[in-house]
């Protein structure tokens, strides 16, 4: 029973909307455990408080997801989609923070051989969708995670997404329900994927001998 986390960092709900679909096609993998957790806000109180349209969908993102209570939460999962929307063709400084905040994680080794995998949305047609999605996966592999992508393994990853992982355009201003049908399709995917290759991953490990069994990160 693979257990899969899918933290992410949303402002608008964009970046929630691909989550959700994300969950869902993690969900469709048998006993497949799998939970969402959003990142708060960095930007100060007065800021996001000025911005009546930010306050709010802030609110709306707070009824409808756990907030990531610590970095230590990462520990107790198979495989982790991280997601952001893109910033100058880089994930948001919500998510870079936690990443930031890996490094006791890092030093022990615990989240060597946990799947990996990311997603993002940009406002612009050609406005970072890749370099973002491999701005995430780059601290995956110095963590030792292994990443997996969705690719070009379902005829849906033909019509949306991206094979790097899940991407929507989202358009200046637009909410979270703008984000087109193929885009959620190819999100399903990755979640289901990512869930598979976990339990793959989580299966092996567990008949692996008891000696070889323990790595240690010097």
């Amino acid at each position: 029973m693979p257990k899969l986390l899918v933290v992410f960092y949303s402002r608008t709900g964009n970046t929630a909307r691909l989550a959700d679909a994300i969950v869902e096609g993690a969900r469709s993998v048998r006993f497949a455990e799998v939970d969402a957790r959003r990142l708060e806000d960095l930007a100060p109180e007065e800021t996001v408080a000025a911005s009546a349209s930010w306050a709010e969908s802030r609110e709306a993102l707070r009824g409808r997801y756990r907030t990531l209570a610590s970095v230590e939460e990462l520990v107790g999962y198979d495989a982790i989609v991280f997601g952001s929307p893109g910033r100058y063709g880089v994930m948001a400084a919500e998510l870079k923070l936690l990443f930031d905040q890996c490094g006791p994680l890092w030093t022990r080794g615990a989240l060597v051989d946990k799947v990996g995998s990311a997603f993002t949305t940009v406002q612009t047609a050609h406005g970072g969708h890749e370099t973002t999605l491999w701005s995430i996966m780059t601290p995956m592999a110095t963590l030792g995670m292994i990443v997996v992508p969705p690719g070009y393994t379902e005829p849906a990853m033909f019509a949306g997404g991206s094979p790097f992982g899940a991407t929507a355009t989202t358009g200046r201003g637009k909410r979270g329900d703008s984000i087109p049908d193929a885009d959620l399709a190819a999100a399903r995917v990755q979640g289901a994927r990512v869930a598979k290759v976990a339990e793959w991953v989580r299966h092996a490990k567990s008949h692996e001998a008891p000696s070889h069994g323990h790595h240690h990160h010097h």
